[in-house]
């Protein structure tokens, strides 16, 4: 097989599933709770439909895992956490003067449905 027989294919996840959630009442709590978690180092946060947040990933490592990602296209998340922010930002400063960067996601479709969920939950 050469390399003029190489196909690409896009498939997406079928399902995403979150284990453990938490509602931030402002972005700057959130911000503040990312830079926590990452020890001082910088810690970033998507944005898209109104919605900041950050997810934590169950990584494919086990035999489990794998087989629900490969075989069922699911994927664990084991946290995510989120607030509103209806106008998109590229960073939020802290009143402790944390900076925090903020990507705007929202040209992705499986984020936008993420966060759509997030918008309906509160």
């Amino acid at each position: 097989m050469d390399g003029s027989e190489v196909m690409v294919k896009f498939e997406p996840f079928n399902e995403i599933v979150v284990m453990e959630r938490d509602f931030f009442s402002t972005p700057d709590d959130i911000a503040r709770f990312a830079s926590i978690i990452a020890g001082g180092k910088t810690a970033g946060l998507y944005w898209a439909e109104g919605v900041v947040f950050l997810y934590f990933p169950i990584p494919a490592t086990t035999e489990t895992v794998a087989k629900e990602l490969i075989g069922n296209k699911r994927v664990y998340w084991a946290f995510v956490g989120y607030s509103f922010m209806p106008k998109y930002q590229p960073i939020i400063e802290t009143r402790e003067k944390m900076i925090v960067p903020v990507v705007d996601m929202s040209s992705n479709t499986l984020i936008k449905k993420v966060a759509s969920w997030l918008k309906e939950l509160k």
